[in-house]
């Protein structure tokens, strides 16, 4: 994983795929900003909408499934209801039944994330839930938003 300094200078050029989410007044947290537990449900989203679209997953009939095994994320400024969002994603590490995502949270046609996050997945077997290859054809698929992680 990048430094924080490292994360906060990422452009959008950094990410293949983009997904644009309307917050929602429910978003919001006593602070009038967007509360910290809410950009996890946007990574899942945005991840989730690849992986469907782009990746042959069907999330209730795939005989592999996501078990998210760590996550992270920092955050470099807050943004709130009602901001329309654009949600950065790529891969920054595919093995044979692992994939770590990085997902950069950006104010709308803004150019440096309010913050850069992620998870890694480990492809599990359904119904054994022991780990399992990932299918080509979802590896071709996550290929295409591959990108070199950075280093420390």
């Amino acid at each position: 994983m990048s430094d924080h300094r490292e994360l906060k200078e990422r452009t959008r050029s950094v990410y293949p795929f983009f997904l644009s989410y309307r917050t929602r007044w429910i978003d919001n947290d006593q602070y009038s900003h967007i509360n910290n537990a809410v950009y996890y449900h946007l990574f899942d989203s945005v991840v989730n909408a690849y992986l469907i679209d782009h990746a042959h997953l069907d999330p209730s009939q795939s005989s592999l499934i996501g078990l998210v095994v760590s996550s992270f994320c920092h955050f470099f400024s807050p943004l709130s209801f009602p901001a329309v969002l654009d949600l950065g994603l790529r891969v920054t590490r595919l093995g044979s039944s692992s994939v770590t995502y990085e997902v950069a949270v950006f104010g709308q046609g803004e150019q440096q994330p309010s913050a850069v996050g992620g998870y890694t997945h480990v492809f599990v077997d359904r119904s054994t839930r022991k780990s399992a290859p990932i299918h080509s054809d979802m590896k071709a698929g996550l290929r295409r938003i591959l990108t070199p992680a950075s280093k420390l």
